[in-house]
């Protein structure tokens, strides 16, 4: 009696991967996302290589860990991946305190952001 398999999470064309602890705000790295909502994999990476945002470094890992995923652990052609889902959610949030005037103090606010890519094999048409 062993434990039941998990489920797929995502069609069976497709593959995912989550980068989970991306230190930064959600919405900076949201923009980057929207660089390769819908691109073929292999666009996206060169957007992602040649982009001047520091976000982009490890959205680039994210989607490199998700084609190697599609290609190690479903046999998806990786020359036929398109991004289909690049989705950013807030994670956890370090508070800190620096010290101010007249014994006051000031809140830091550290974020961590997650994001979620989604590749899926489209037959050549």
């Amino acid at each position: 009696m062993g434990k039941q398999a998990n489920p797929r999470r995502v069609g069976e064309n497709e593959a995912f991967a989550v980068g989970s602890t991306i230190r930064g705000s959600a919405q900076k790295l949201n923009l980057v996302a929207g660089l390769i909502r819908g691109k073929k994999a292999e666009d996206a990476l060169n957007v992602l290589s040649f982009s001047k945002r520091g976000m982009a470094v490890d959205v680039k890992k994210v989607l490199q860990s998700a084609i190697a995923n599609a290609e190690n652990n479903h046999n998806l052609d990786i020359d036929a991946l398109v991004v289909s889902e690049a989705s950013v959610g807030k994670k956890m949030t370090m508070k800190r305190w620096r010290a101010r005037a007249r014994g006051r103090s000031a809140k830091i606010v550290k974020p961590f952001s997650r994001i979620r890519i989604v590749v899926r094999e489209e037959e050549e048409a």
